[in-house]
């Protein structure tokens, strides 16, 4: 009988998803049995579940390393729009300066997002949708089913025949 050599928690992990104490024992030829009594000793499941978290953990990191990055760079692209833009109203007359207003609104307004401030569209946006709610449900005293109908049970004229 083959025994299970020391390398079997290496193949078990590189299984992947489909990794099983009975593939692993058929690749090595032994019981499924003896694989899981290894298994036991050395606590393969924890060894994995804390392998898994360093994953996930340096996975993350790399994310947020590479969402830095691209902020840093948007960053600079903006500076350099708004020096432009500030280089041309200087030398522009005020007819055609309204380019360079315009770049220069709008890098000020990126900037700004991605600095985390809210937008004037998302304030916008958020007011908005509150109003078009309100609205919606509460005006006109009108019931409103859940999918946006009147309410059948409702006389079209908006009266009741409750007192």
């Amino acid at each position: 009988m083959n025994r299970l050599p020391p390398e079997a928690f290496d193949h078990y992990v590189g299984l992947g998803p489909e990794r099983s104490y009975e593939t692993v024992a058929q690749h090595y030829g032994v019981t499924k049995r003896a694989v899981t009594k290894r298994a036991s000793n050395e606590g393969w499941q924890k060894r994995l579940s804390g392998l898994e978290a360093q994953a996930r953990q340096r996975s993350d990191e790399a994310i947020i390393e590479s969402i830095e990055q691209m902020k840093v760079r948007h960053l600079k692209t903006l500076q350099v729009v708004q020096r432009k833009a500030l280089e041309a109203l200087k030398s522009f007359s005020l007819n055609t300066a309204m380019e360079a207003v315009r770049a220069l609104d709008v890098a000020i307004k990126q900037e700004r997002l991605i600095r985390g401030e809210p937008s004037e569209r998302m304030a916008t946006t958020v007011e908005d949708t509150i109003r078009r709610e309100y609205d919606r449900w509460l005006s006109h005293g009108e019931d409103v089913a859940a999918d946006g109908e009147l309410d059948s049970a409702e006389p079209e004229d908006g009266l009741s025949d409750e007192p």
